[in-house]
């Protein structure tokens, strides 16, 4: 964030950064410039961006480096390792809270989803009572994926089907990583009991939310599946989301969430 000034009559006050884009990545060097440019270009007037790299080996990293002295508020964490799309949310979420962001959004690097939809996200959250605004890519009994496989689509699909029925969280698409927090979730949340990842971190966080009382709301929005890199979605991360349901139902049943 800017560098907070004391204001006497002969200064202008510098508009306060109240939002904060997440967007962790792994080999994403064919599509974060062009992404980073756009956001910058877009909403740098009241949005900063952290990049959370896992140690790229395509060179990720030192795009986003060079970049950062053209665009304001670009920040880059590089870690050491791959170590999975939750925590690298959960280390954007504590350096959110830590600059005291109001809204904290998560994205992919690939061009999945559409910058345009975040003045969206923004809009909705001021509009409404809503504490986590989700881009829904299911919403009133239409589908609005591009380019996806159609097995990929039906997993996809029946995932969220399913775990509406185990947990009765009223969500259509659970598993959605397009996403606008209020900093009030966040802060509410016990961010060092989260586990999980993939599909899985994005169920687990909302039943969280909805679980402490905080009001959800879906946005429809248009998937595009990614037309370069490979997708990081694998076999563990559908199993960790089959039976991950299920531990949060219990756990909420008997009060250990």
């Amino acid at each position: 964030m800017p560098e907070r000034k004391i204001v006497t009559p002969f200064m202008t006050l510098e508009p306060v950064i109240q939002t904060l884009v997440i967007i962790p990545t792994f080999n994403e060097a064919s599509s974060i410039g062009k992404l980073l440019k756009e956001l910058a270009d877009r909403y740098s007037s009241f949005l900063d961006i952290l990049v959370i790299d896992d140690n790229s080996p395509d060179g990720t990293a030192e795009i986003v480096r060079a970049m950062q002295t053209s665009i304001r508020g670009l920040s880059l964490l590089s870690r050491e390792r791959k170590m999975g799309l939750g925590t690298a949310y959960i280390t954007g979420f504590k350096y959110a809270l830590q600059h005291e962001y109001l809204y904290v959004i998560e994205m992919d690097a690939d061009y999945s989803h559409d910058p345009v939809i975040i003045q969206c996200f923004l809009d909705t959250m001021q509009k409404s009572t809503s504490h986590l605004v989700i881009g829904s890519r299911y919403m009133n009994n239409t589908i609005n994926v591009i380019n996806w496989p159609l097995g990929r689509l039906i997993l996809s699909k029946m995932a969220s089907i399913y775990t509406r029925i185990v947990t009765g969280m009223p969500v259509e698409d659970p598993t959605s990583g397009f996403k606008c927090f209020h900093r009030d979730v966040l802060r509410a949340l016990d961010l060092d009991r989260i586990n999980s990842q993939g599909y899985s971190f994005q169920i687990e966080i909302n039943f969280r939310v909805w679980k402490k009382g905080f009001a959800l709301q879906e946005i429809p929005i248009v998937f595009i599946d990614r037309s370069v890199g490979k997708s990081k979605m694998t076999k563990k991360n559908v199993r960790e989301a089959i039976w991950i349901v299920w531990w949060l139902a219990i756990k909420s049943f008997f009060g250990k969430l």
